[in-house]
């Protein structure tokens, strides 16, 4: 009951932000399509992913070396940071 509360009261402040209903991951686990997944070095490369933010994806890599910020660009990621440890943050903007 509460979660509902609090869910409406969120969606009352920030109607654009808090989806009606939570979307299902698609298949496999991952939310990336297969240019964004080629430029990070594929499926075996990625570690970990964890959504911090709708917009917003952090990724753990086995081997950082095979991170193509290029591809990513033209894959049609905005932004990309990569951090010490083969940790990635992704700026993904509103996606479906």
């Amino acid at each position: 009951m509460f979660e509902k509360l609090q869910r409406a009261f969120w969606k009352a402040l920030t109607p654009d932000l808090v989806p009606d209903q939570p979307k299902a991951p698609k298949a496999g686990g991952h939310a990336l399509d297969e240019p964004t997944l080629a430029a990070l070095g594929g499926h075996a490369n990625i570690k970990s992913q964890q959504w911090l933010a709708l917009t917003r994806l952090r990724l753990e890599l086995h081997d950082p070396q095979l991170l193509d910020s290029t591809a990513l660009q033209r894959a049609g990621v905005p932004a990309v940071m990569p951090l010490a440890g083969g940790v990635v943050h992704l700026l993904l903007g509103l996606r479906d």
